[in-house]
């Protein structure tokens, strides 16, 4: 059983041309604001962020007088982003140069002891040399060395660039992060920090709040990349459930006909089931029959019942073979003219089977379809993993990420562990919509305001006027609705269990009371009204996409509203995601009231449960309910406006044993509020 829960569909401008210095649109972005001494680069993968760096380096180097360049990025695969560059001929004024012996990750850091690392890194910094590239580690490290020897202003006047900053957490224990608070502090280092996921998917945040409110932020979002793109012009987001052995379903699910990633799962975890080398090889088996290997690259061989060979790339199998098949991976494919050579770069692989490599960093720009095994806590994971389809390229105008999951039936242990775990898939790709999004602002819409209810500024935002909105009443909550909402939204989709999603809750325990209970303790020192503007722009985030689909979807079954449109202006399967938002805005005033009317989350549930037959979704919702949590004042006091209109338009209370699980559960709250008040009553009585 399959389920389609996010569908994207994007305008293909394709322009997203370069400059006159070879620079694209979010590059100029970045080396427009090449004086910051402190630079946070938030750009989805393969939008061009080691290239970034390197122009905004340059200029450092040799016109703000920096002596060094480091570049540390958290695994080797990812160093050759950031090899020597020929930016000249495309009409930058230097080229970016790295002498081999200075890019570690090319050199064969991984072979080398931890002491090497650290002498080659002492050596550079002795040296003439002006740019290192090496891991996160083998700064770790060196720095320590470093700083014993000659104390940390031996950085001084030295741009420290951290690729996939999301690995640097604010907690004491992580040193990476301790690291660079100090040079922070010292402040005469400058500091580049680039991510693709501004989010860890934990508790714990990237920076601390005095430290972030020292950077200057870019954010370029994937909705801007995927707008300019010549060909990809869609991606989807499904996810398939599968019963017994995962194996089973890999015919129906995996199309060895698109070029796909295929991740199985952790070990350790329920779906996996033997030894990662036999689950490999039965995937194999499954696409046909293993008919040898290329001697040049390692890539296993395998011929399809129609007489095809596939060529499958195993990076599960950590032997001698594998450094070759990541070479093999990395090296382009190039023509007589040393330009990439489309076609046959695109044949040289079919298939990667991968377990915990061929995330973060991973460049294969021909992949169609990223097949990941088995639930992902990781919500940081999840996003990596897609952004390894989402690289433009000739001949693919669809990318698709699919999920391969058990289903939470009698199969599993425990129904609501299974359950819970659905959920947590389902939040997966509620974040990820939400990534794809636009980059939206909001503002509060008075009536008689001239301005168009939505407008695309120069800087990619979005503005989209709401009646009603509560905006930032002061500068702190201000800095948080423009730079902390990709990082409340992950922790709201994280949040998404059986009290948001269940039949019997208001959408106002979703929109109000769950954002509410995010916010306070993300930030504990807000005033309520701090609180409850940034929970607004939280909620009118996470509901806007889906109530512009469902209002496509009903203007498309109703053809009498769109008499007189031009045809890109009609709604249907290829319409817009920007389109889709404007007309959705135009069509219907937006106001606060309609946005916390709508429960985000369980719009997601249900459009998964459509691929369940009626026992299965009976065991779900049996579970759920087995999990049902107990009535709370705070629950109560948010329901009470309900109750109220609720005796208003029925002219009776809410029936505890009603069919409808919502009135059943206004039914409780009403319960509890008159509990409540009769326990206060019985207090004051007995105090006089």
């Amino acid at each position: 059983m399959t389920t389609q829960l996010v569908q994207m569909t994007y305008g293909g401008s394709g322009g997203g041309g370069s400059n006159a210095m070879g620079m694209r649109e979010m590059q100029a972005r970045v080396y427009a604001a090449r004086a910051a001494q402190f630079l946070l680069l938030k750009a989805p993968p393969a939008a061009g962020k080691s290239r970034a760096l390197m122009f905004l380096a340059l200029d450092k180097l040799e016109n703000q007088g920096f002596k060094k360049v480091i570049v540390a990025v958290p695994e080797t695969s990812i160093g050759g982003s950031f090899r020597s560059t020929d930016l000249t001929s495309h009409g930058f004024w230097a080229d970016w140069e790295v002498e081999d012996r200075w890019n570690l990750c090319l050199s064969g850091e991984e072979g080398m002891a931890t002491t090497q690392k650290v002498k080659a890194f002492e050596a550079f910094m002795d040296s003439d040399a002006r740019v290192i590239v090496c891991t996160h580690a083998t700064f770790r490290f060196a720095f320590d060395a470093i700083e014993k020897a000659r104390g940390v202003e031996a950085f001084d006047d030295c741009l420290i660039a951290v690729d996939e900053f999301h690995h640097v957490a604010a907690s004491d224990d992580n040193r990476l992060g301790e690291i660079l608070r100090r040079l922070l502090s010292r402040e005469r280092a400058h500091m580049m920090a680039m991510t693709g996921s501004y989010f860890r998917g934990d508790a714990v945040p990237v920076l601390r709040a005095e430290d972030e409110a020292k950077f200057k932020s870019i954010t370029y979002s994937y909705y801007e990349q995927l707008e300019g793109y010549a060909h990809l012009k869609s991606l989807g987001i499904s996810y398939s459930f599968y019963r017994g052995r995962y194996i089973s379903a890999i015919p129906d699910v995996l199309d060895s006909d698109l070029k796909t990633i295929v991740h199985i799962p952790h070990r350790g975890s329920a779906e996996a089931f033997g030894e990662k080398h036999d689950e490999v090889g039965l995937i194999m088996g499954a696409l046909g029959e293993h008919v040898g290997r290329e001697p040049d690259t390692g890539f296993d061989l395998v011929r399809r019942p129609d007489g095809r060979v596939l060529k499958v790339a195993d990076l599960v199998d950590d032997g001698d073979g594998r450094d070759g098949i990541k070479a093999a991976l990395q090296a382009e494919t190039k023509g007589p003219d040393g330009k990439r050579d489309d076609d046959a770069d695109r044949a040289k692989v079919d298939i990667i089977i991968a377990l915990g490599m061929a995330k973060e960093g991973f460049d294969w720009p021909w992949c169609e379809h990223a097949l990941t095994i088995g639930y992902r806590n990781s919500l940081t994971e999840i996003v990596q993993i897609i952004g390894r389809a989402t690289r433009d390229a000739p001949g693919k105008p669809h990318a698709q990420f699919t999920n391969l999951v058990a289903e939470p039936g009698v199969e599993t242990t425990v129904v609501a562990d299974a359950v819970n775990d659905m959920l947590k898939a389902i939040s997966g790709a509620m974040l990820m919509e939400q990534v794809l999004a636009p980059n939206f602002k909001f503002y509060r819409r008075e009536d008689g305001d001239i301005r168009a209810p939505v407008e695309t500024t120069a800087d990619g935002k979005v503005h989209i006027g709401i009646k009603g909105l509560m905006e930032p009443p002061t500068a702190r909550a201000r800095t948080i609705v423009e730079n902390d909402m990709q990082e409340l939204v992950a922790k709201a989709c994280q949040a998404m269990d059986r009290r948001v999603v269940a039949d019997d809750v208001a959408p106002e325990v979703a929109t109000q009371m769950v954002l509410t209970d995010i916010i306070e303790k993300t930030y504990e020192t807000l005033t309520d009204d701090e609180t409850e503007a940034v929970r607004q722009d939280l909620a009118a985030r996470m509901n806007l996409i889906g109530m512009a689909k469902r209002e496509a979807m009903g203007m498309a079954e109703d053809g009498a509203e769109w008499e007189g449109k031009t045809e890109d202006e009609a709604p249907g399967e290829n319409l817009s995601l920007m389109n889709m938002v404007k007309r959705f805005v135009n069509v219907r005033e937006l106001d606060i009231d309609l946005i916390d009317s709508v429960n985000p989350f369980k719009e997601g549930f249900d459009v998964a449960s459509r691929a369940f037959d009626t026992p299965l979704l009976k065991t779900i919702q049996e579970a759920m309910i087995s999990q049902r949590i107990q009535m709370t004042e705070k629950e109560a006091l948010v329901l009470w406006p309900r109750i109220k209109r609720f005796r208003s338009q029925e002219g009776r209370e809410p029936n505890p044993h009603a069919a409808d699980p919502l009135e059943k559960r206004l039914a409780e709250a009403h319960a509890y509020i008159k509990t409540k008040k009769a326990e206060r009553q019985r207090a004051a009585q007995a105090g006089a």
